[in-house]
């Protein structure tokens, strides 16, 4: 079954708005960690809107599960990334005026920029995904830079407004999935992943990872950050149905 890398970034936007230092997202990480999150993922943006420099290294020396740090291919954010050493970085793409990242990165109109960003991440000993949308031939860019995982971009069947859509996008998910998984590749998936709409991609066979923050931080404020990680870790790992239960 996948593992689930918790995303809070969104425990920084409410702190953000008021400029404070509450609430703290390092504590929301270890909230995490507690309900079961098997990673921590954040995204650094160039403009900080949410999370801080500050909240990443602090989360760097806290963490004791796998920190994922989501970042754009600027220098700015490369050094930062090889001085702080993260487990893992997901490369995604990043536009000042998006309320959101609003699909993968174009890996074959930007291929130069990114592989200078992942060479030397490589080098220094990070792992890397690419955050990409689920076509065929971005995959196989992807494969050619030597990366540890691919990240397919889940936002469409997210957003898909009928079932006819929802199950079209599902079926090139799968389709994406299974490619990236001949080519050696780990398969994550993420982005508006909820707790309805999240049992079909854990059907895709072969994703070791989805990393899902803003459904979770809003049951968050209703039940607790830590049974709000458990209840969905829970929908990721159904119990299995022994002969004898039938």
């Amino acid at each position: 079954m996948p593992k689930l890398g918790v995303n809070i970034d969104h425990v920084a936007t409410v702190r953000q708005a008021r400029k404070t230092v509450e609430p703290d997202p390092v504590w929301a990480a270890t909230l995490a960690e507690l309900g079961g999150a098997d990673g921590i993922t954040v995204h650094l943006r160039e403009d900080r809107r949410h999370i801080q420099d500050r909240d990443v290294r602090v989360l760097r020396e806290t963490v004791r599960v796998k920190l994922n740090l989501e970042m754009s291919v600027s220098e700015e954010i490369t050094d930062f990334a090889l001085d702080v050493m993260p487990d893992q970085c997901t490369l995604v793409p990043e536009k000042r005026e998006e309320v959101t990242t609003e699909g993968g990165l174009d890996l074959i109109a930007h291929r130069d920029r990114v592989l200078r960003c992942v060479n030397r991440l490589l080098e220094a000993g990070i792992e890397v995904s690419l955050f990409i949308d689920p076509n065929l031939k971005q995959i196989e860019v992807a494969d050619s830079m030597n990366v540890h995982a691919v990240e397919l971009h889940t936002g469409q069947y997210a957003e898909a407004v009928d079932v006819e859509t929802q199950t079209r996008e599902l079926d090139l998910l799968f389709e994406a999935g299974e490619e990236t998984r001949s080519r050696g590749l780990l398969l994550h998936m993420g982005h508006g992943l909820t707790y309805l709409n999240v049992e079909p991609i854990v059907e895709i066979p072969g994703v070791s990872e989805l990393n899902i923050g803003h459904s979770i931080i809003s049951r968050a404020v209703f039940v607790g950050m830590e049974r709000a990680v458990r209840e969905m870790k829970a929908l990721l790992n159904p119990p299995l149905i022994m002969a004898n239960d039938v």
